[in-house]
């Protein structure tokens, strides 16, 4: 089995950033959003602040569902099971010895 790597051009795109790349980026977000550059870094800052608190969010309820579960095993586990009064009934097929015995009865005859 042969295993082909990509090209070492197609590579170099996707290296990591030099400082060279950084103020090219920088200039052309200067020149692109210029005076509501600050109005952009705020809200920039908001969206960043929501996504945080909607993932913390979102794990609180995890752990919290995590939590409820935990607890309702352990609920259940430890009460008894809820079942009705067991009925007995005697066994046909077991006699016991006053049914083996016959009964004599004295009625004068």
């Amino acid at each position: 089995m042969v295993v082909q790597t990509a090209h070492p051009e197609m590579l170099a795109l996707f290296s990591s950033f030099g400082w060279q790349e950084i103020v090219i980026v920088l200039v052309i977000g200067v020149l692109i959003f210029g005076r509501r550059l600050p109005e952009v870094g705020r809200n920039f800052g908001r969206a960043i602040v929501e996504f945080k608190k909607g993932v913390k969010g979102v794990a609180d309820e995890i752990d919290d569902e995590a939590t409820k579960t935990d607890s309702r095993r352990a609920a259940q586990d430890a009460r008894p099971a809820d079942l009705p009064p067991a009925k007995v009934t005697p066994d046909p097929a077991d006699t016991t010895d006053a049914e083996k015995t016959p009964v004599q009865r004295d009625d004068g005859a």
